[in-house]
């Protein structure tokens, strides 16, 4: 079982600005339609965990479903996905460790954990075991934070760092072991 956060943030660590939008993301040409390893991750991964705030944000945009895993809404204020989505995503709820136990016994057990809170929740619990952090040249000088008080530190290993489109930078941590 691997959870594992992919996401774009600021150089000061956000990951939408004090609008909450994310225009920023596509600031950087991008001509020849470079992917910056989502396929290579796309294909790791069996399911996406996501916060309502992100599912939210992702049904807001204008473009078909992006995803073809299962996709888990995470919510404790949503009562159910709307209709237009049922067949996209299913609603999830209660304590994470729970929540990830049911998951896996649907058989999905490489999973996609995206959306601020969410992910901050999943370290806080240590349940993070990978992170793919792309940091893109801005400051935005406030906004959602990547990153949130833990009540003790996670140690991590750097795995690789590789720049794209000349311009961001991709950085891959696993989860140290402490054994």
């Amino acid at each position: 079982m691997l959870n594992v956060v992919y996401i774009a943030t600021s150089i000061d660590g956000y990951i939408a600005d004090k609008q909450d939008k994310l225009d920023w993301l596509e600031e950087i040409p991008n001509p020849d339609n470079i992917d910056c390893g989502w396929a290579d991750f796309m294909a790791r991964i069996d399911g996406i965990v996501m916060g309502r705030n992100t599912f939210e944000t992702v049904c807001g945009f204008d473009c078909e479903w992006p995803y073809c895993k299962p996709v888990f809404v995470l919510s404790n204020s949503l009562t159910s996905i709307p209709v237009k989505y049922r067949d996209k995503a299913e609603l999830v709820n209660g304590e994470l460790q729970n929540v990830l136990r049911k998951i896996n016994k649907k058989g999905y057990s490489n999973l996609y954990i995206d959306g601020g809170m969410t992910i901050q929740n999943f370290l806080n619990e240590d349940l993070i075991d990978e992170m793919i952090i792309t940091r893109m040249p801005i400051l935005l000088g406030g906004g959602a934070p990547l990153f949130g008080d833990l009540a003790t530190p996670l140690r991590f290993e750097h795995v690789k760092t590789e720049v794209f489109l000349n311009a961001m930078v991709q950085s891959h941590y696993k989860k140290k072991n402490l054994n």
